[in-house]
């Protein structure tokens, strides 16, 4: 194996020794199998390729400060492709038979895993989509449960410095009673001409807002948004538009537990920039599994452009971010439960 440059990783993919497969027949799964393999031999009439009928998770794992390798809320990830999977009409696989692939695939790439000091971690895609060569519309009756991974650097270029994002008025993404709560590649493919827009005009990511009135604040294109207003942590409810994020559960969770006053709403760009324009708007972050915690610095709303920190990461985004990446990487211990070692 060409000797890898730990320190000059970026958020892609890097072939590693070997993925599981897990294969739905019949009403059932079938037993996992381990493939050195990048290649699935598929029908050209296979569902998922028209219809749309497939699902992804992201999650990582880490090496530890004492050596040790450990994933983060892995059951919980379980859940979210489960719940994916019932609302695009999929089957199921059982949390037990998603920890064991996992659990499996990352022990059979062990080498891949980035040493501590490199500050990296194993990028895992689980992944499911529907096989049946079939050109009507219905779910799909076969399918393939397969997990990929690769070792990753830093989502974000920057790093943890803060990022700009760009508020999308034209483009949404998604609308209550459809599927923005399922992690399945439409809801990204719809991200995409806003993304491309907000590059056009130098931002790093998009801030997307509702799909009817346009003006409640949803998600950003990578990360669940969270606002210091105040001194109160608010962040978009969810309400079947937005994606359920395990960052960002664990982020409310860290916060009630510090006794912070935490809110769970429907919240306005205006009502923002308002707090912007009183000096209420104390700190704006994003969470999400690749970039764990982002803080915003720079936020464009039209012709309105809002400037956070001071160009610094703000106390709350600074605590949450070494709370979830100490218990990662095995520097604090793990007081909430939600650590798997390998």
């Amino acid at each position: 194996m060409k000797e890898i440059d730990w320190s000059n990783l970026s958020f892609g993919y890097m072939k590693t020794d070997y993925n599981v497969r897990i294969n739905f027949r019949e009403g059932e799964w079938g037993k996992l199998e381990i493939s050195s393999s990048e290649l699935i031999n598929l029908h050209m009439a296979a569902t998922c390729l028209h219809y749309g009928q497939e699902a992804f998770e992201g999650l990582k794992a880490f090496r530890g400060k004492d050596g040790k390798v450990r994933i983060f809320r892995l059951e919980e990830n379980a859940a979210r492709l489960q719940s994916t999977c019932r609302g695009i009409m999929m089957a199921e696989l059982p949390t037990e038979r998603f920890k064991e692939a996992v659990l499996t695939a990352v022990k059979m790439n062990e080498r891949f895993i980035p040493p501590y000091e490199s500050g990296a971690s194993l990028y895992i895609r689980p992944f499911i989509f529907a096989a049946d060569p079939f050109l009507g519309v219905r779910p799909g009756e076969k399918y393939y449960f397969m997990i990929i991974m690769s070792p990753s650097g830093a989502y974000y270029s920057t790093g943890i410095n803060p990022v700009n994002i760009y508020v999308e008025t034209n483009y949404v993404r998604a609308v209550r009673g459809g599927m923005g709560f399922t992690k399945t590649g439409g809801n990204y493919a719809a991200s995409l001409a806003g993304q491309d827009e907000a590059h056009r005009q130098n931002y790093s990511q998009v801030l997307w807002l509702d799909g009817v009135e346009r003006k409640y604040i949803e998600e950003v294109g990578a990360m669940n948004i969270m606002f210091v207003i105040d001194g109160e942590v608010v962040t978009p409810s969810l309400q079947g538009s937005i994606l359920s994020g395990i960052t960002r559960k664990s982020a409310l969770e860290l916060c009630r537990k510090w006794g912070m006053k935490v809110s769970e709403r429907r919240i306005t760009i205006q009502e923002v920039a308002d707090a912007y324009d009183a000096g209420k708007l104390d700190e704006v972050f994003g969470t999400g599994t690749a970039a764990v915690v982002s803080p915003v610095g720079h936020l464009k709303w039209g012709d309105k452009v809002m400037e956070i920190g001071g160009g610094k990461i703000g106390p709350i985004t600074q605590k949450l971010y070494d709370t979830m990446t100490g218990m990662q990487f095995g520097k604090i211990p793990d007081d909430m439960g939600w650590i798997e070692k390998l």
